[in-house]
């Protein structure tokens, strides 16, 4: 298993992986961490640099989340949502069928263990409120203000 830890506009991301996948991706705001990029994940630390300054929509990078079958069912789904696009919690269980299970669903969403590339960032309330999540609802704002269309004003103030 490999980590490296490299700047990001909304904090210190620690990537952690292996030849086989990304298992982990968490911000910190912790300046002690010593930043360094190990080779086999240089791909993933560039894509997420590409990602912050606008030119990467789609990650193409293999991930191996741990987590139990309905969570990694719940990451499946947050990985077909759009680039610029957003979902609620309610519709989210719905399109996994069930949505009496939209507090599971939500469950699972704040344990994503792989921050952006799967984008449990894109999901809001049903009235389109920012609600919930894990690195801060700040940071939530920002990546949602980041993927909003060009030319469109800010989504949240």
């Amino acid at each position: 298993m490999y980590e490296a830890v490299v700047d990001t506009p909304l904090g210190i991301a620690r990537i952690r992986g292996s030849e086989n996948g990304i298992t982990e991706i968490r911000v910190s705001d912790d300046p002690s961490l010593k930043r360094t990029i190990p080779d086999e994940l240089r791909t993933v630390c560039t894509q997420l640099q590409e990602y912050f300054e606008g030119s990467r929509k789609i990650f193409e990078v293999p991930l191996q989340p741990g987590g139990t079958p309905f969570q990694k069912k719940v990451w499946e789904a947050l990985l077909e949502i759009p680039y610029g696009k957003r979902i609620s919690y309610m519709d989210l269980a719905k399109k996994l069928g069930d949505p009496k299970a939209i507090r599971a669903v939500a469950g699972a969403n704040a344990k994503n263990p792989v921050w952006i590339l799967i984008p449990c960032h894109r999901v809001v309330g049903t009235d389109g409120s920012l609600t919930g999540y894990a690195g801060g609802l700040h940071r939530k704002k920002w990546l949602l203000n980041h993927e909003s269309p060009s030319g469109q004003t800010i989504l949240f103030s």
